[in-house]
C-alpha cells in the first residue's frame, strides 16, 4: 500500500532483489527511513550495503521489490530524476571537483550563468555568496571560500559534500563511510552536523564500519548478512556485541 507524503515514512524500500550473473547480491532486503531519523545499514565487507544504496539512488534497478519515497514509486527513475526528487547520495569519495573553489562545487552540475554581450559565463559571485549562507545555516566554518577545495581538511570537505546536499533541498541523504578517513576531531564534527541534520527533519541511512559511529548518531540499525536482512534494532536497545553477531549470522 502507498503511504501518504508527510504521513509516515519518507522513504520504503520493500523485499529488494538483485542479482549480477549467478550472484545473488541482495535477497529480498526491506527497510524504512522516517523524517527526522538516523537508519545505520551495516554489515560486513561484500554483505549487500553498496548495492542496496545504489537501488535507492537509481544506480542499480531492482530485479525484485520495489523503492518508495514520498508515497511515490521511484526505483524505475534515472540517479538524476532520483536527485531532483530529494535523495541524494554521498559516496566515500564525495564527487568534489578538488581544483574548483567551494562555491563551484556547491553549484557543481547546475552552476549559475550570466551573460555579457549575449555571452555567457559562470556567475562566481552569486555561487560564492550562495555557498557562504549555506555553510554558515549547517555551522560550517570555511574560511577561505575561493581556495581550491584541494586545500581544505577532510572534515570540510566532507562537510561541503553534505552541504551541498542539503543547498539542493534534500530530504533524504545517504552517506557512505562519512567518517571513513577522518581524524577524531573531523569525525566529531562530521557526527555533530549529522544531529542537525536530523533535528531539521532530514532523514538519513548511514553506512559505516565503525560501530561507535552508529551508535552515536542512529536511532536503528539494519544488519545486513550475505545479502539478506539478518537484524533490525533500535539503536537504544542493542549494543555493539549483538550487532557483530547479526553481522557474522549469529542470532
Amino acid at each position: 500500500m502507498t503511504t501518504p507524503a508527510g504521513n509516515g515514512p519518507i522513504l520504503e524500500a520493500e523485499s529488494l532483489d538483485k542479482k549480477f550473473g549467478g550472484i545473488h547480491a541482495v535477497q529480498g532486503v526491506s527497510l524504512h527511513v522516517m523524517p527526522g531519523e538516523v537508519v545505520a545499514l551495516a554489515g560486513d565487507n561484500g554483505a549487500g550495503k553498496s548495492t542496496v544504496i545504489k537501488m535507492i539512488s537509481g544506480v542499480y534497478r531492482p530485479d525484485g521489490g520495489e523503492v518508495r519515497y514520498q508515497g511515490q514509486r521511484v526505483d524505475q527513475l534515472t540517479p538524476r530524476q532520483i536527485r531532483d526528487h530529494g535523495i541524494e547520495t554521498i559516496y566515500q569519495d564525495l564527487a568534489l571537483a578538488d581544483n574548483l573553489d567551494v562555491g563551484t562545487n556547491l553549484f557543481l552540475g547546475r552552476e549559475k550563468i550570466k551573460k555579457l554581450l549575449g555571452i555567457p559565463y559562470l556567475d562566481r559571485k552569486t555561487m560564492r555568496s550562495e555557498a557562504a549562507k549555506a555553510l554558515k545555516n549547517l555551522g560550517i566554518v570555511v574560511r577561505d571560500l575561493d581556495a581550491p577545495v584541494r586545500t581544505l581538511s577532510g572534515g570540510q570537505r566532507q562537510a561541503l559534500a553534505i552541504g551541498r546536499a542539503v543547498y539542493w533541498q534534500a530530504k533524504l541523504l545517504i552517506m557512505d563511510e562519512p567518517t571513513a578517513a577522518l581524524g577524531v576531531p573531523e569525525q566529531r564534527e562530521v557526527l555533530a552536523l549529522i544531529h542537525r541534520l536530523k533535528a531539521s527533519g532530514v532523514g538519513i541511512i548511514f553506512i559505516s564500519h565503525n560501530l561507535h559511529d552508529i551508535f552515536a548518531v542512529s536511532d536503528r540499525i539494519v544488519v545486513l548478512e550475505r545479502g539478506r536482512k539478518a537484524g533490525e534494532r533500535l539503536a537504544s536497545e542493542t549494543d555493539g556485541d549483538e550487532v557483530v553477531k547479526l553481522m557474522m549470522g549469529g542470532v
